[in-house]
């Protein structure tokens, strides 16, 4: 079995500040934090997650916890809601430590406390992160591999796509909230990637789960990396494993979210 993640040898609570926001498409935009904090991180590539911290509304400063280790949880929800921030797990989507900056790319969309913040940020105001390390485990001895992931998985998709080495085949199945969110990319020879915009039309996962069942896949070793939506991945799992034979031990699965269930904060 795949291990699920892989912990960083080190971490520490990191403060930065935004630098600047792009908006890539009308539902996804970029944000550079940066700040000397920045050279604190490992850097490990691939889907590398942090929980990002950001104030509430109202909240005219940034009060990160204090513990570098998972009893970080427990001192945040002790602090009173007037200082507590919100907090949101987040891939990385580049780091540029000689520049101390970092990118995350979000999936802007109704008015959840993550989008609101997004929207009205400015230079200068405060976000934290806290790595939780990497979940793309591909063994050496695999031939090809399968990406699958709706919008929230995007930025995690193409972080891994930057270091797949182009000699490897790769399918790569992404759904995204809307067709205006589809980007023009320009993949490398060996790999084929096929957009799904929903549209407010379907359940969010079921456009990518349906054409990977019907989907020709890479044969030879194939390592399948798959997160979204909870149902997305684990339907995609089951179909793998019972209808194409995959080993389980050959496929990471992570359910980001939950349609239905808000983030605790």
């Amino acid at each position: 079995m795949i291990p699920k993640v892989s912990l960083p040898r080190s971490r520490v609570m990191i403060t930065l500040a935004v630098r600047r926001r792009e908006w890539l498409s009308p539902g996804f935009a970029s944000v550079t934090l940066g700040g000397p904090a920045v050279r604190d991180l490992v850097v490990a590539g691939n889907d590398q997650a942090v929980r990002l911290f950001f104030p509430r509304a109202g909240q005219a400063d940034l009060r990160m916890p204090t513990l570098s280790n998972e009893a970080w949880m427990a001192q945040l929800l002790l602090m009173p809601k007037s200082v507590r921030p919100w907090v949101r797990n987040l891939t990385i989507r580049r780091v540029r430590p000689e520049e101390d900056e970092l990118d995350i790319e979000f999936a802007v969309h109704a008015d959840s406390p993550l989008s609101f913040w997004v929207r009205r940020i400015e230079p200068g105001d405060p976000a934290g992160i806290f790595d939780i390390g990497t979940m793309y485990r591909r063994p050496e001895d695999a031939t090809a591999q399968l990406l699958v992931g709706d919008e929230t998985a995007l930025p995690a998709v193409l972080s891994i796509l930057d270091s797949t080495p182009p000699s490897l085949p790769t399918q790569v199945f992404l759904e995204v909230a809307a067709t205006a969110d589809i980007r023009p990319l320009d993949p490398s020879d060996g790999v084929t990637i096929h957009w799904f915009g929903r549209d407010d039309a379907q359940r969010p996962g079921d456009l990518a789960l349906e054409a990977v069942r019907r989907a020709e896949l890479p044969a030879g070793q194939l390592y399948t990396w798959i997160a979204g939506e909870s149902r997305l991945a684990t339907s995609v799992r089951r179909h793998l494993v019972n209808d194409r034979g995959l080993p389980k031990r050959d496929i990471s699965f992570f359910g980001y979210w939950r349609l239905g269930r808000s983030s605790p904060g």
